[in-house]
């Protein structure tokens, strides 16, 4: 299976591949939809308990994604590092606001499904990272 080459960023003094993480986001996506799917099946609350539980680890982790990959390169070495501190806080603060979200607002609710959904999708997260690190660019 032949890999597609990394998109390039074409900015001042370097050239560095952007790392395609939206797509570890698109996978948990594709995971929870038909998951949630089978699931309501058998048990309509534990299905939207546990596409609850896989949003509020999905969203939070896509912004900080977005936020962290904002700029590249040596020369913005500090901005990286405040875009990723401060994507790390924003990305804590939604997961906390999401789950107190889910917990008030949604009933009936299953917290178990809910757990389930949100470790479900930090696994994908995890091995998608994993991933991604291993892979070797082409060029």
């Amino acid at each position: 299976m032949a890999r597609k080459p990394l998109k390039v960023v074409n900015t001042p003094g370097a050239n560095i591949a952007r790392p395609p993480v939206h797509r570890i986001t698109l996978v948990q996506l594709a995971v929870l939809l038909p998951l949630c799917l089978l699931v309501a099946l058998a048990d309509e609350v534990r299905a939207y308990s546990l596409a609850a539980g896989g949003l509020v680890a999905v969203l939070p982790q896509a912004w900080f994604a977005a936020r962290a990959f904002q700029r590249r390169g040596a020369s913005a070495a500090q901005a990286i590092a405040r875009n990723s501190y401060i994507g790390e806080v924003g990305k804590f603060l939604l997961s906390a606001v999401g789950f107190a979200l889910v917990f008030a607002m949604v009933r009936p609710i299953n917290g178990l499904a809910v757990f389930a959904g949100f470790l479900a999708m930090l696994v994908i997260q995890i091995l998608g990272s994993w991933w991604l690190l291993r892979r070797r660019p082409t060029g």
